[in-house]
């Protein structure tokens, strides 16, 4: 039995790198770090699908993204 609640009950954090003009908008949900998964999604659906990573693959990631590896 999981201890964190189901997706469409979980409490997503908007990432401090979306912009604020209605683009590029993901959340994420910290709550399931502890158990191995990363769940990701686009704020602009959040009845869509998220993605789920293992966290040392989305920490990789936001480093990546901190450190310019991604063109805008």
């Amino acid at each position: 039995m999981s201890t964190h609640p189901g997706p469409s009950r979980a409490e997503w954090v908007k990432s401090s790198y979306s912009n604020g003009n209605g683009g590029g908008c993901v959340e994420w949900a910290p709550a399931y770090v502890s158990s191995g998964a990363v769940p990701v999604r686009d704020s602009k659906d959040p009845g869509g699908p998220a993605l789920v990573f293992e966290p040392s693959a989305w920490a990789s990631f936001v480093a990546g993204v901190k450190g310019g590896e991604f063109a805008a």
